[in-house]
């Protein structure tokens, strides 16, 4: 659902509820998104505005994000305004998606004022504005001069004006005679969800289908086909319950539990095997359903770097591979060369220099079949005999080394294959950093010409307890399941890996007991869970650590063992995500 002009309008709402609140800090963990961390007399809030062009939003959140180092300049700046201020309001001001943000702040002279945060939530037209108490801009995330826009810029200095209207009709101040008269006139070919989103305000396209859908028992459905009545009911449904205060959030979940859309009304379209159930919050709503998307944007944004290189490398060894097989089995007719050499041999005594060809007998074939041998007149017949000697010898040697090579390739492939799956494994943006130091360190320091080695944090593996109370670390890279395997663990300790496929070093602290049956089960559903495998029944090989080797000079998160036992899992998220410990 797209982020409308009612969610806008109930989020600011929400936010008003919570009274005065003191702003305690302020953080940008990416370019389009602040966190203004909020607290009351009781408790405290983070206030999430996305200005992006992918997820803008802006409500209360509960997921935790990394913030940079060094904060960026606007929020430098919204630091010196904001720091210590009250936000004592946020409204709508007409059915627009923009909400104003009022704080009481004080001056560099220490004089009361007021400013405004102004968040514009419009799709790729997003933005975030700071004014003073007379709308005039102080700074915005995105500047708009008059190149962009010739009829409303966004510069330090400038009054602040609205968006421009859309030639479309405000719903919440839309009488049932009106809709009656419009309906009349309009031509019923049209789609339901389209005659709504054509001529209305402020509703997402996901409301105009459910909308359609009561009325037509179809998303698909024309004016024509549509019970007026249930159109009428359903769509001041939402207006009245609006202006009512009465509308109630709702999440919709697909068969494996993933949120798939939020909205103000039941959401039914979508048919079987979803539900949709009601929230405790609209920002509850948009939080549950954009946590998991906004997290996984934002880690794909900053490592399109890393997903180029492995690409990249991924197709140099492909492209490697297949020459070197191509020569290794044109190799396969070294023994003519050797043959000729011999028959050249044998016959030496009856050949001339100058001779293009030597025509003889095949003495090494039973048959004895004739044979043509090309000669170089250039050469003597002994020196041509050598010659085809040293096209053997080299065609041997070159096998050999061919056969290494390729070994060496596949073996490098292999690598990457576990490096992508890092990569679809990093939640935050110091495992980016641990992957882009591994890459660094095994030898593709040369095609990563903007990498400069960073401060790193401590490194930190995803971390379990299973329901006998024993402690699972489990590494998101391969930096990190070296450091589960060889630095956190003891001999005693049981280690788990998904078999013959990439996935994370899964280690399970035993200390010195006998973990249960269950316990093991679990350890080896983390280990399928977080791993290149889909499906049921995955086999997962499990041993203990004393029977682990990380050869000397390997790759990161290579290891080899002898002795292991295997079983066979079918990882559920939802009870894996139970047993993390945050």
């Amino acid at each position: 659902m797209a982020f409308d002009a009612i969610m806008m309008g109930e989020i600011a709402k929400e936010i008003s509820s919570k009274g005065v609140l003191k702003v305690e800090k302020i953080y940008q963990p990416v370019g389009d998104e602040i966190v203004i961390l909020l607290r009351s007399f009781k408790e405290s809030y983070k206030l999430l505005i996305n200005a992006g062009s992918n997820y803008p939003r802006i409500h209360f959140t509960a997921s935790q994000s990394e913030n940079p180092a060094k904060a960026p300049m606007f929020c430098m700046l919204l630091r010196k305004h904001l720091a210590g201020a009250k936000l004592l309001s946020a409204f709508q001001t007409e059915l627009e998606r923009v909400c104003f943000l009022e704080f009481e702040a004080y001056d560099e002279m220490g004089f009361k004022s007021k400013k405004y945060l102004i968040c514009e939530i419009m799709g790729k037209y997003s933005n975030l504005i700071l004014t003073d108490a007379d709308k005039k801009i102080i700074s915005a995330l995105k500047t708009i001069d008059f190149s962009t826009n010739t009829q409303r810029q966004i510069l330090p200095g400038f009054s602040y004006s609205m968006p421009p209207k859309q030639d479309k009709i405000d719903p919440i101040s839309f009488s049932r005679d009106s809709l009656a008269r419009l309906f009349e006139r309009v031509n019923k070919e049209i789609r339901t969800d389209k005659f709504i989103t054509n001529n209305f305000l402020g509703l997402a396209p996901s409301t105009a289908r459910q909308i359609a859908f009561l009325s037509g028992k179809t998303i698909d459905c024309t004016l024509e086909n549509a019970n007026y009545k249930i159109l009428e009911d359903a769509f001041f449904g939402v207006t009245e319950g609006f202006n009512d205060n009465t509308l109630t959030p709702y999440i919709v979940y697909d068969e494996g539990g993933v949120p798939v859309e939020y909205s103000y009304m039941p959401i039914e379209y979508f048919g079987k095997g979803y539900k949709c159930q009601s929230v405790g919050s609209f920002s509850e709503a948009v939080d549950l359903f954009y946590s998991k998307k906004s997290k996984h944007e934002r880690i794909r944004q900053k490592s399109t770097d890393i997903f180029r290189l492995l690409v990249n490398a991924e197709g140099r060894i492909t492209r490697k591979i297949s020459i070197q097989t191509s020569e290794l089995e044109k190799c396969d007719d070294n023994e003519i060369y050797k043959l000729y050499g011999d028959l050249i041999t044998s016959s030496i005594y009856m050949m001339k220099r100058g001779q293009d060809k030597l025509v003889t007998c095949n003495y090494y074939d039973e048959s004895c079949p004739m044979i043509e041998i090309p000669l170089d007149i250039r050469l003597s017949p002994s020196q041509n005999a050598q010659a085809y000697y040293k096209k053997y010898n080299k065609s041997k040697t070159a096998k050999i080394e061919l056969a290494k090579q390729i070994a060496l390739a596949k073996e490098e492939f292999e690598y990457i294959a576990t490096v992508f799956d890092s990569l679809n494994k990093a939640e935050t943006e110091n495992d980016l950093h641990e992957i882009r130091d591994e890459l660094y360190h095994s030898g593709y320091a040369s095609r990563m010409k903007n990498y400069t080695a960073a401060k790193q944090q401590a490194t930190k593996p995803l971390r379990f307890v299973t329901s006998g109370g024993y402690n699972i670390y489990c590494g998101k890279n391969n930096k990190q399941n070296d450091y589960v395997t060889t630095k956190l663990s003891e001999k005693s300790d049981w280690w788990f890996h998904v078999k013959n496929l990439p996935g994370s070093h899964v280690l399970m602290q035993s200390n010195g007991e006998e973990p249960s049956e269950k316990d093991f089960t679990e350890a080896a559903e983390i280990a399928a869970f977080y791993s290149k495998a889909e499906g049921n029944n995955i086999a997962v090989d499990y041993t203990l650590i004393k029977h682990i080797k990380k050869p000397a000079g390997s790759k990161p998160g290579f290891v080899v063992y002898n002795v292991n036992w295997t079983a066979y899992v079918s990882p559920k998220e939802e009870e894996i995500k139970k047993l993390q410990v945050k």
